[in-house]
């Protein structure tokens, strides 16, 4: 069944807008059923076409918020560790062919293919994350966020997450994707298939990315071109009190096809001089 023609989407929306709902078994089985739906990775907050457009399914983000409001909170062992929240940890990790490590957090509702391997980071509920990909020491995959299949989130990267407003988009890491240490990108960002984020890049729906290959810089919000190489930067900006460098991004080379998918970001870097 498709995400758009599911039944479920209007249950779950009248019960967004009208909590008292809840009290029915048919609009509490509908939340819970599409979170479940979520773990399964039968379906997903955000789908792409075949044509590369995204669609956010914003019913799906008002389950998660629902999911909140039904489920008790409960005191979960995990070995000698003790939590105490709504959200359980993911269960069957073996029979998914996910590898976690010890001090890694997957939240029930979320949904890792095959090959997926967490270091010590978090998965945030409702986030999907694509086989083969590394969730590496101290990264943080939001709430919704999607991730693609081969992506790299070195250590300590953030990816925000979102619920509210319904329909909003999450951020979106593309396939191939190298997302440097301690980068962090929020606000519904869209990172193009096999870009390269080097360290410390910071992308919010405000930033600068500014393409400066050509003669003349070209400022884009938002998004980051497929195989993109990005890097930190600054620009100068006037205000009463004087110019000041703010943050940007500053887009300086395009990933050769001929370039390994699993190459180093050190050894992208170095083709332009940067390493």
């Amino acid at each position: 069944m498709s995400t758009a023609t599911d039944p479920r989407a209007d249950l779950v929306q009248a019960a967004f807008d009208d909590r008292a709902l809840l009290e029915d078994a048919a609009h509490r089985e509908a939340a819970l059923s599409a979170v479940a739906d979520l773990d399964a990775g039968t379906l997903r907050v955000a789908t792409q076409d075949d044509d590369g457009a995204w669609t956010v399914h914003g019913w799906l983000q008002q389950a998660v918020n629902l999911y909140f409001a039904l489920a008790p909170m409960a005191e979960m062992p995990a070995g000698p560790f003790l939590y105490y929240d709504k959200v359980p940890l993911k269960q069957n990790l073996a029979d998914a062919g996910v590898r976690v490590v010890p001090g890694g957090v997957v939240r029930y509702g979320s949904f890792l293919e095959r090959g997926v391997v967490v270091m010590p980071g978090f998965v945030n509920i409702g986030a999907w994350v694509g086989g083969g990909t590394m969730v590496d020491t101290w990264a943080t995959v939001g709430s919704c966020a999607q991730i693609g299949r081969g992506v790299h989130l070195s250590g300590g990267v953030g990816i925000g997450g979102v619920l509210e407003p319904p329909g909003a988009r999450p951020v979106i890491i593309e396939d191939d994707c190298f997302i440097g240490s301690r980068c962090v990108v929020v606000e519904g960002m869209h990172i193009g298939r096999g870009a390269v984020l080097g360290s410390g890049v910071v992308l919010t729906a405000s930033t600068h990315i500014i393409d400066v290959r050509g003669d003349e810089p070209v400022t884009l919000r938002g998004q980051v071109p497929p195989g993109a190489v990005v890097i930190p930067g600054t620009r100068t900006k006037t205000f009463p009190a004087g110019d000041y460098e703010l943050p940007c991004a500053l887009i300086i080379g395009e990933r050769k096809a001929s370039t390994d998918k699993k190459t180093s970001l050190n050894a992208t870097l170095r083709e332009f001089a940067l390493g």
